[in-house]
């Protein structure tokens, strides 16, 4: 699957399912009110970040990741990324495809580990992901997460070594 760094005219192809996404309210932090410009200024990364886009062969675009370093200053060695696929291309690899090309950017930018701060507890199939590529639970924050239904589940902090 083509996986290409995107450009500000694949925002409007990444908006509909990122918005979806965000306003479902149960496996990213984010406002569920972005805007499509808020949106746009969070999701579109400039160097040292990334942000990529998985694509069909037709060039429809079925998801999207971000990349970027975790923290600034004495931090920045370890890698950080955002990843989202369009519900109706779920089950496709999607996922998998741009987790481990995120996992080859930040280890040929030089990182030394790549963590996700906060990896919804209650998002089973990304934890699961996350854990078959590598990453493994080193934290759980409980009730870190308030639920649409207004329920909490933990955030978990995932990292993963790239050396």
């Amino acid at each position: 699957m083509p996986i290409r760094d995107a450009d500000p005219t694949d925002w409007p192809a990444i908006w509909p399912f990122f918005r979806d996404i965000i306003t479902a309210g149960d496996t990213y932090t984010y406002p569920r009110d972005l805007t499509f410009e808020q949106g746009r200024e969070w999701w579109l990364l400039t160097a040292p970040g990334r942000t990529v886009v998985a694509v069909d062969d037709d060039g429809t675009v079925l998801g999207s990741a971000k990349m970027n370093p975790n923290q600034m200053g004495g931090g920045s060695h370890i890698a950080s990324a955002s990843f989202m696929v369009a519900p109706e291309h779920a089950g496709r690899g999607v996922g998998r495809a741009l987790g481990e090309h995120a996992i080859a950017w930040a280890r040929a930018e030089g990182y030394r580990g790549m963590q996700f701060n906060a990896v919804v507890e209650a998002n089973t199939r990304a934890v699961a992901l996350w854990r078959s590529l590598g990453f493994t639970i080193v934290g759980t924050i409980p009730d870190g997460f308030r639920l649409p239904d207004g329920s909490y589940t933990g955030l978990h902090v995932m990292h993963r070594p790239l050396r």
